[in-house]
């Protein structure tokens, strides 16, 4: 990837990111769930650390939250109201102690203080004497909104506290929230019980905030001094002693692996609880340690959110179809009743392929636990066998494509010595309408010949009315006709006719990649360009059946050159591809001939710093070299890096090749 698409990649997240802060603070009505939205978070910050000269004053490394309302007053919190960096994983959790370990110069067993991470809204109480005198939101981290009226409301938050423990000045914080019984009650239009809390605390007029049953845990203090209490433990049981909720499921637990146990043990019984939970919070329990730790620019050392993998919901099976994708692949669907899981409305999930339905033994009528993380497709975890029918039937998987009715097969793999899972129509062509559809799908998408202005659901439509069966009928619509159907108006019709007019200047491994031969991704579509140089060329491999030269690409194996002969031996097939090479302007393959690295050829083995392959082999071809994958005599280079093979490096030096370092390596290019 480019410096260029890089930046343009990056700033397309921040543009997403800011679009949805808006979203979820500003307007508490978000469109993607909270998984999602660490998603984009840990991309952007993760991009950030792989290029250096990514940086954005709206990116989450240097900011939280979002600005407080202009509609209320605000108030800068006197600690910061930091976020909690978050962990998915095991491997994120042991790089959190580690990360411990090496600032404090010191490896030794560490206590935990644990609680569980309500899914609502953060505030921040002062008391003065022992009387709240103010209430804030969190706001942008630095300052927040004053919602002192509203706070007020919930009974859950003492206005004045005599316990002679009590601290003279102190910001207490915690979530407020609503119960999911209590959100299904509720008469007002929110998306979830976090948006409900939300809504609810920006009210102007606190009387309506008082209608809402919100409830408040204490889970930290912000501004306090206090040399008494020694432990976030210790300060959990004084909150309660002073009058204040906490959560009855805190614990102290003393290494990563307990950590972990719980974690999954909590997950597994989370749907039982009162309120929603999207994680577990640990801190380390010392104060003293927490002090000397300290925070980074917008999050504690001391402390890390980790995620739940996942939401779920149980739902009945209503149905189960068959979709045939473009490579003839058949893939099962759910059909469900309608679930909210995790602020969205659930009716389908995917079954994979046959195996998994026979694995699970899944049938129409069972209820099913369905689970849907981030982006990821819903899919069935397992089937409540206590809840089958005993007049249920197994479900028979057919034999024979649903869209065109030719057989059906499962394909011997000769590397694994097995049958793949999925079952395939034996179709290759556009003879298979589903096939077909998906195809010309493919063929417009964006990363192919990106057609803007026709999506999805207009080729859908387009097929129905019988203006496309090919992706050359793309290039000779009736726009006469396009311009009289429901939603076309001049601007529309003419912004898809230049956009279809655009696409006729394309890149040969763009327009390799579009036809859609499986196994031929954008990856093998630019290998193949860069071999074939034109596809005037390419077509001549292709009719004089000399495809298996390919094999002399590094990255071309068997599988490609056997989906490359499938696909060229039907005849629909070649013919689409002939009649688009008289229609497109397809250009050759430029090949640079004034880099750097010009007829030098590289060879990489152990694990790069700071750079993945994939980057320094794009960087090597940008500067004319070439990468191979094998040690031979037409290797100038073999590049080192993290733990390199043994065995590699031997022959090497037996061959009198060049070795580098990674380093030494991209001094060449300077």
């Amino acid at each position: 990837m480019k410096e260029s698409e890089i930046r343009n990649y990056y700033n397309k997240k921040i543009k997403e990111l800011k679009k949805h802060n808006k979203l979820y603070f500003e307007k508490s009505s978000p469109k993607i769930t909270d998984y999602q939205y660490d998603l984009i978070k840990k991309e952007i910050i993760d991009l950030e650390k792989k290029h250096k000269f990514l940086k954005s004053d709206f990116s989450p490394s240097n900011s939280l939250g979002y600005a407080p309302s202009k509609n209320f007053e605000k108030a800068i919190h006197r600690v910061k109201m930091l976020s909690l960096s978050n962990a998915f994983n095991l491997e994120d959790l042991e790089n959190f102690e580690k990360k411990i370990f090496n600032y404090l110069n010191n490896k030794t067993e560490i206590e935990y203080s644990v609680e569980p991470k309500i899914d609502g809204i953060s505030a921040s109480l002062t008391y003065k004497n022992g009387v709240l005198v103010l209430g804030t939101s969190r706001g942008d981290g630095t300052t927040g909104e004053v919602i002192t009226d509203n706070l007020k409301t919930i009974k859950d938050i003492p206005k004045k506290i005599t316990d002679k423990d009590f601290p003279k000045d102190i910001d207490i914080r915690g979530e407020v929230f609503i119960k999911k019984s209590q959100f299904n009650n509720l008469k007002n239009n929110f998306a979830n019980p976090r948006n409900a809390a939300s809504g609810s605390l920006r009210q102007k007029n606190p009387e309506v905030t008082k209608k809402i049953p919100l409830n408040f845990v204490a889970y930290t203090f912000g501004y306090f001094e206090s040399d008494k209490i020694r432990k976030q433990s210790d300060f959990l049981k004084s909150l309660q002693k002073w009058g204040f909720k906490i959560s009855e499921h805190n614990k102290v637990l003393k290494n990563i692996n307990e950590l972990e146990n719980f974690h999954k043990k909590f997950e597994e019984d989370r749907f039982n609880l009162e309120y929603d939970v999207d994680g577990l919070v640990y801190k380390i329990n010392s104060l003293e340690l927490q002090k000397r730790l300290g925070f980074t620019s917008n999050s504690p050392r001391w402390a890390i959110a980790h995620k739940f993998s996942a939401d779920s919901a149980y739902s009945e099976i209503t149905d189960i179809n068959i979709q045939v994708g473009r490579t003839g692949a058949l893939t099962p669907v759910a059909r469900i009743k309608p679930v909210n899981i995790g602020g969205v409305v659930v009716s389908n999930a995917t079954l994979h392929n046959e195996d998994e339905i026979d694995r699970k033994d899944i049938r129409i009528g069972d209820t099913v636990k369905i689970e849907r993380a981030g982006d990821v497709i819903p899919h069935v975890i397992f089937v409540d066998l206590k809840k089958r029918d005993k007049k249920s039937k197994k479900f028979i998987f057919p034999d024979s494509c649903p869209s065109c009715g030719s057989k059906t097969i499962k394909e011997f793999n000769k590397t694994t010595k097995k049958y793949d899972a999925v079952r395939r129509c034996t179709n290759e062509g556009f003879e298979c309408e589903k096939i077909a559809i998906e195809k010309i799908k493919h063929f417009i998408s964006k990363e192919a010949m990106n057609i803007d202005g026709l999506g999805k659901k207009v080729v859908e439509n387009f097929w129905a009315l019988h203006l496309i069966r090919f992706p050359q009928d793309i290039y000779q619509l009736d726009y006469n006709k396009i311009s009289n159907l429901d939603g076309w108006g001049d601007l529309s019709v003419s912004n898809l006719k230049y956009s279809i007019n655009k696409s006729k200047q394309v890149t040969l491994d763009r327009f390799l990649y579009a036809i859609g031969i499986r196994h031929i991704g954008i990856e093998n579509a630019k290998l193949l360009a860069e071999y074939t140089k034109s596809i005037k060329s390419f077509l001549k491999f292709v009719n004089k059946k000399k495809l298996n030269e390919f094999l002399n690409i590094d990255g071309i194996g068997d599988t490609q050159i056997n989906s490359l002969k499938k696909f060229f031996d039907n005849r629909s097939n070649y013919n689409v591809v002939e009649k688009l090479s008289s229609i497109l302007n397809i250009s050759d393959l430029k090949i640079n001939k004034d880099g750097k690295l010009l007829n030098s050829t590289f060879m990489f083995t152990g694990k790069l710093s700071n750079m993945s392959r994939a980057e320094a082999k794009s960087l090597i071809e940008e500067n004319s070299g070439s990468v191979v994958s094998s040690v031979n005599k037409k290797l100038k280079y073999l590049i080192i890096g993290e733990k390199p093979t043994n065995r590699k490096v031997q022959q090497a030096k037996e061959l009198g090749i060049k070795i580098l370092s990674q380093k030494e390596w991209l001094n060449l290019l300077n």
